[in-house]
């Protein structure tokens, strides 16, 4: 292995890239040997992306050199890249929804029979990248539209793997993952890694670092900063590397006194289409409310529902004590409700991504700089300035696409553009999907300075250490109906795992810690 070490598969030396007056990448420099997996970290914009785009034959550096197994190499276009080993799992799915699973994992080079597409032959190989995969329960003549983003992540994946690559780069490829996949995932990475392939793999998940990473290297604006051994450094002194300043504790305080008054919003018996079972609960002004559970079991579904995206739903909802009907989102954002959405997708489902970043922030609220059929823009541009600097959004200018943003800024931008219509209850879908520990750490002070500021938040997340830190109470759902509320000690991980999986809660002192709020249906 030593000797592998010293002769990588892959090398970059030197190499930059900038973007008009940006620097994306400085002198970049990584190492890639067989049977190793390299872990590449960083804040969002820290030029991780362009790193892996480079590799990729996506992007055409500068300046600097790349050598494939000792020889120099150059690539003009991905298909290069992919010719000569080096396949990325990009974090944005490249999938196209119309399509088959099978259609998608062979297009690029689908078998052929006397000139035609030979479906038999596609679909053996589709079978054969999904159980390599660790995804074989997916069909593969199912349309990609109809999978959830998890299965899709699945699919990705197995995408990759079906070009059969030497070099296997994943871009944060866990980030939509259930935990059931990201285990699935964690064991074939490992076999991969024992077949010999070399795995580059970004992550801001600091504990899939520990578990999978044999080497590490660390980004930070757009220059190399360090590369060392998995395992020689702390996590501290990891983020310390990563964000560049000293490591503080990630989540802000919680109030020591409960939130009192009527519910700024009050749901009862709400239900739809069997996968929301009769969930009754509140949620007062200044309260951050947290979804807990495994993935799947409803959380999504209530939150749409909520929004009034979802058609056919049962039951009661009260805003400030007042019955209201939420049939669309344009009623749900309307004053006499004041709520807003953040959506999981943020690429499909928060942001136009051509457009600027000054029509994505205003968009949602338009209607409030309107006055006689025209647009306040004086008005509009103090407001859009107010929200980049609240939520220290890095663009230059209002004017350029918000495609060309980092991950962690386009998310900042959709969290913007619903705090432009000064909402009273915000709703969240996993909103820290696939962004760095510098922004992470933004957010959860955003999410208690607005809980203080009087909003009522309902918060989802799929981490365990998200709904410790930032919630003051969790409803811990299964099977479309709320198991058990965890509330101020209750909430540990112990007792949010055995919650998720409907098992009996933890007792201190022979007095139950998770009180149980409803049977699961």
């Amino acid at each position: 292995m030593d000797d592998m070490r010293v002769a990588p598969l892959f090398r970059m030396e030197g190499v930059s890239k900038r973007y008009g007056g940006v620097r994306a990448l400085e002198d970049a420099r990584l190492d890639c040997s067989r049977g190793r997996i390299h872990a590449v970290l960083g804040e969002n914009g820290a030029g991780k992306s362009t790193l892996i785009k480079i590799m990729a034959g996506v992007v055409q550096p500068d300046s600097g050199t790349m050598q494939l197994a000792g020889r120099p190499v150059v690539f003009r276009n991905p298909a290069a890249a992919t010719a000569a080993g080096i396949v990325c799992i990009f974090q944005e799915l490249s999938l196209l929804p119309d399509l088959t699973v099978a259609d998608n994992i062979a297009i690029a080079n689908p078998p052929r029979r006397y000139g035609l597409i030979d479906r038999r032959a596609q679909r053996r190989l589709a079978e054969a990248a999904l159980a390599r995969a660790g995804a074989e329960d997916i069909h593969p003549l199912a349309p990609v539209k109809d999978l959830p983003l998890s299965r899709r992540q699945m699919v990705e994946i197995a995408k990759a793997l079906a070009q059969d690559p030497k070099i296997l780069i994943l871009d944060e490829a866990t980030s939509a993952l259930t935990a059931a996949d990201v285990a699935k995932v964690f064991a074939v990475l490992k076999q991969l890694r024992e077949d010999g392939l070399a795995i580059v793999y970004i992550s801001h998940r600091m504990h899939e670092i520990a578990e999978l990473a044999d080497d590490c290297t660390v980004y930070r604006n757009g220059g190399f900063v360090a590369t060392f051994a998995a395992g020689t450094k702390s996590d501290e002194a990891i983020v310390e590397m990563i964000i560049g300043r000293e490591y503080k504790s990630v989540f802000p305080p919680k109030p020591a006194a409960k939130p009192l008054g009527p519910p700024a919003l009050a749901i009862t018996e709400l239900s739809w289409a069997g996968q929301l079972k009769s969930i009754s609960l509140a949620i007062r002004p200044g309260e951050v409310v947290g979804l807990g559970g495994l993935d799947g079991q409803g959380q999504r579904e209530l939150l749409l529902a909520l929004f009034g995206v979802l058609v056919g739903v049962t039951g009661k909802v009260e805003v400030g004590g007042k019955p209201v009907a939420v049939a669309s989102p344009r009623a749900a954002k309307a004053n006499a409700v004041g709520m807003a959405l953040i959506p999981e997708d943020r690429k499909t489902e928060g942001l136009m991504l051509p457009m600027s970043v000054r029509d994505n922030l205003s968009f949602a609220a338009l209607e409030r700089f309107q006055q006689f059929g025209l647009i306040d823009r004086q008005r509009e541009a103090a407001e859009i300035g107010e929200v980049i600097k609240l939520l220290q959004i890095r663009c230059d200018g209002t004017d350029g696409p918000v495609a060309a943003l980092s991950g962690g800024n386009q998310q900042k931008i959709v969290i913007g553009k619903w705090l432009m219509t000064k909402p009273e209850i915000i709703l969240l879908n996993d909103p820290t999907r696939g962004i760095d520990v510098g922004t992470k750490q933004e957010l959860y002070q955003l999410l208690r300075r607005l809980a203080d500021q009087g909003a009522a938040i309902l918060f989802y997340s799929t981490d365990y250490d998200e709904l410790i830190g930032c919630c003051d109470r969790v409803l811990v759902l299964y099977d479309g109906a709320i198991a058990r509320v965890l509330e101020g000690g209750e909430i540990t991980e112990r007792n949010l795992v055995a919650s998720a999986l409907n098992l009996p809660a933890a007792h201190r002192h022979g007095v139950p810690l998770a009180s149980v709020a409803q049977a699961p249906a």
